[in-house]
């Protein structure tokens, strides 16, 4: 089987990845935070990709690259340049100067998030960041673009909806991405043959998409799930008093916020004395 290393092993993403990539391939899992839970096809290794020598030691021996590490959410802009500016171009150069021809690049919704709800967009519109981790993640994907056409790597980036098992609110019924239908995506990456450098969406075959992902099926994605299963009791659940900019655009509150709370915060390192 194929060696794929997973960057961000430990979040909420890579985790539901882990376990769904489990039986299909040898897992090298990495992250600087410890995993919960380490099955048996798959390898830890702590790291820290704001360092360049580790994100040359993990990249190693490896087929693939799966680039979920980073900071996850919108917050202070050194944390963002740090895991998802410095931390990226760290894992993409480590990757080509170990000879990891494959990377699959979780980019995020956030990187086109001012564009209205009312619009139907597809993988070619002009990058509209909601914040400076949305630029972040435009950067990856130009990044991207460079390695492929300068250094004949093969990319492969998804912009990232929401992962989750059920959509968790209405704006999440437009961007929902069930974990088995990220893992075909991911599968899809990895596998097919002729990725130089794409772009896709990461969701479902949600009713209420904003998103043509007319790109993901030319290239074989046939998701299994769709939202619209789960929309009367999400919508059930909605409360009135929305900020009607953070309504009004595909990035949510995103749009409006400085900062969102860290759903991986990264843990307290002890100081040397």
């Amino acid at each position: 089987m194929k060696t794929i290393l997973i960057t961000g092993a430990a979040g909420d993403v890579g985790t539901h990845l882990r376990r769904e990539l489990a039986s299909k391939y040898v897992l090298k899992a990495s992250d600087l935070r410890s995993l919960t839970k380490i099955n048996k096809e798959e390898k830890f290794v702590r790291a820290d990709i704001s360092k360049f020598s580790d994100a040359l030691r993990i990249t190693k021996g490896v087929d693939a690259v799966v680039h979920m590490g980073g900071y996850s959410v919108e917050g202070p802009w050194d944390g963002i340049l740090q895991a998802n500016i410095i931390g990226c171009y760290n894992v993409f150069e480590a990757a080509r100067r170990n000879g990891v021809k494959r990377i699959v690049f979780p980019t995020s919704n956030h990187a086109t998030g001012f564009y209205r709800r009312k619009d139907t967009i597809d993988h070619r519109v002009y990058p509209k960041p909601d914040g400076r981790y949305g630029v972040s993640k435009v950067f990856g994907e130009a990044l991207g673009s460079l390695y492929a056409d300068k250094y004949g790597m093969e990319v492969f980036c998804i912009r990232i909806g929401n992962v989750n098992p059920v959509p968790i609110d209405k704006r999440r019924l437009s961007i929902w991405l069930s974990p088995r239908d990220l893992a075909q995506l991911v599968t899809i990456g990895i596998e097919h043959p002729k990725i130089r450098f794409e772009i896709v969406y990461g969701v479902s075959r949600n009713k209420r998409s904003w998103y043509d992902n007319s790109n993901a099926y030319r290239l074989g994605y046939k998701p299994q799930d769709d939202s619209e299963r789960y929309a009367k009791e999400v919508m059930a659940r909605e409360k009135p008093g929305a900020d009607p900019i953070a309504e009004m655009y595909q990035g949510g509150t995103f749009t409006v916020a400085e900062e969102v709370p860290n759903p991986a915060p990264l843990p307290k390192m002890k100081r040397k004395k």
